[in-house]
């Protein structure tokens, strides 16, 4: 159920557990989807459901719009990821390889690629037009939890963590992606070498989520632990430790606009922390 003070109306979906939710670009459709193996979209000026998208065979764990906003992207544990067009419905392409359940599945900022995590221990990039799997990453060593894509502005500063290690890397222009695991790291890859660039060591238990902080400095983490966590990826330490809440800590996100990020937790608490 999703309620909104200022309308008063409420959103129903099966009483079973909604895993992730998007917006489109423009705001006006959210995508959410769900453990009863259906994808549902939703009309925020109307509140209705416009759609309900079937297909995957077993709980659909995340959605993902593309840039444009045309077609959106779900993973799900029956280990596949599928491409649907939003004006109709209709799934477009189901991309097949990874021999486990599939927990993210995101699209790149250019919206040319998607990369996924699994319970195989691997993260794959496919190729949105051909289908095809780009690359293969095995630098963890359990279930890849969460992968992100590095924003633009974040590619001065992982140059710079690269030449920190190796003055005589080359600049690269990336893409670059970030992912979290229950082996308790995060890592940094260069998409266009196929490499981990970065490794960083410091939680004490699943990492849930991992994302670039909006300057492109910094990453911030949560975790099982109960910790939020600021990282200074060019010296590949943790600068910051906040015991964040009394239970695991599985979601964070920054605001767009204000210096905010936000935690959600199986404590059934939201929080929101000031950057400072």
């Amino acid at each position: 159920v999703v309620s909104t003070q200022s309308t008063g109306k409420q959103w129903y979906q099966r009483r079973v557990r909604v895993n992730d939710i998007a917006f489109e670009p423009t705001g006006k459709t959210l995508a959410s989807c769900s453990s009863d193996l259906t994808i549902r979209l939703w009309d925020f000026v109307g509140f209705d459901c416009l759609k309900t998208l079937h297909g995957h065979d077993h709980t659909v764990s995340s959605v993902s719009f593309v840039p444009s906003g045309d077609f959106l992207v779900s993973a799900s544990r029956d280990k596949t990821i599928k491409v649907w067009e939003v004006s109709t419905g209709y799934c477009t392409k189901t991309l097949q390889g990874h021999r486990e359940w599939v927990r993210e599945a995101v699209v790149s900022p250019d919206g040319k690629l998607i990369a996924s995590g699994s319970n195989d221990h691997s993260i794959r990039v496919w190729e949105i037009a051909t289908k095809e799997c780009k690359v293969e990453l095995r630098e963890h060593d359990h279930v890849v939890e969460c992968v992100a894509w590095a924003p633009s502005n974040c590619t001065p500063h992982i140059n710079e963590a690269i030449q920190q290690e190796n003055p005589r890397a080359a600049k690269s222009e990336g893409p670059f992606l970030i992912s979290g695991s229950r082996d308790k790291t995060i890592k940094v890859y260069d998409i266009s070498t196929g490499s981990c660039i970065i490794s960083l060591i410091g939680h004490d238990n699943w990492v849930r989520q991992a994302i670039f902080h909006p300057s492109g400095r910094f990453i911030v983490s949560c975790a099982d632990d109960k910790t939020l966590r600021v990282w200074d990826y060019k010296n590949r330490r943790c600068t910051k430790t906040i015991n964040a809440h009394e239970h695991f800590v599985t979601c964070l996100d920054f605001h767009r606009n204000a210096p905010y990020v936000i935690t959600g937790s199986v404590d059934q608490q939201c929080k929101v922390w000031e950057c400072r």
